[in-house]
């Protein structure tokens, strides 16, 4: 039995429900990662589509009058890294998806929306034999713990699998919340190209893409590929520098990008 909130912080207000949020979007949302092309993504085009912004990208919308629709952040020592940027996406993001525990440790305006983050758990036998209720897209490996650990969760209140990669996991969000084409912005995963933020002398957050590119991070791209993207969830790869295949996430334009913007109907 997956740990959800207690009753007690139920009770409080602590959380908000991962359930009740669950399919209530549909078209188009951008995932605004920290790779280097986020630097050319006419964010001003795209007002009207839903934003999940993650860690550092919140930096993107400094400035601006464009607030993200989701703030998601898997990384527990960034808040420490790069304390600035954290206090920005706490205090502008009406949605935010962090470890139980990080809530209690800031202050955050109080109609803020606070979904907390939980790992999936092990798979149950049934889920092994192919009759699990749906809640995931699992490596079935029986030979290896870390292949058994890839998977794709289409349901957040049971837990997300983490590829060592936030992306990752805001494209399992994004499928929670129901969208079903995802615009990817700035997920180059190229360790050393650096994050769009980062400034030569300035504050750097550890990296580790190139130490689990090939173990993790592209297996579970290839899962999502191959078990969950179809007609009720397209994923789009607007960066021209990504390290991902496009084979597995194709690969599109402005031009077509601006197409699907049209679409945004996000209900909030």
């Amino acid at each position: 039995m997956n740990q959800l909130p207690s009753q007690s912080e139920a009770a409080r207000g602590a959380f908000s429900s991962f359930e009740a949020c669950r399919n209530t979007q549909k078209g188009p949302v951008v995932i605004l990662a920290s790779g280097a092309s986020a630097k050319d993504f006419p964010l001003e085009d795209f007002a009207s589509v839903p934003i999940i912004a993650m860690n550092g990208s919140i930096s993107m919308l400094v400035g601006t009058d464009v607030r993200p629709f989701f703030y998601i952040c898997t990384d527990k020592d960034f808040c420490n890294q790069q304390p600035e940027l954290f206090a920005t996406a706490l205090h502008t993001s009406p949605r935010l998806a962090l470890w139980p525990e990080q809530f209690d440790l800031f202050d955050l305006p109080d109609d803020t929306e606070r979904y907390p983050l939980l790992k999936a758990l092990e798979p149950t036998f049934s889920e092994w034999l192919g009759l699990g209720d749906g809640r995931y897209a699992r490596n079935r490996a029986l030979w290896s713990k870390r292949a058994r650990s890839i998977g794709f969760s289409r349901n957040l209140s049971y837990g997300f699998f983490d590829a060592r990669t936030v992306a990752f996991v805001a494209l399992q969000l994004a499928y929670h919340l129901g969208f079903d084409d995802v615009l990817l912005v700035g997920v180059d995963l190229n360790q050393s190209a650096g994050r769009f933020y980062e400034t030569t002398g300035g504050k750097r957050s550890p990296c580790g893409l190139d130490q689990h590119w090939e173990s993790r991070i592209l297996p579970s791209l290839a899962l999502m590929a191959h078990q969950v993207v179809g007609e009720r969830f397209r994923v789009h790869n607007l960066s021209t520098r990504s390290r991902i295949p496009p084979a597995l996430i194709p690969r599109i334009d402005l031009q077509q990008a601006r197409a699907l913007a049209a679409r945004a109907t996000a209900v909030v």
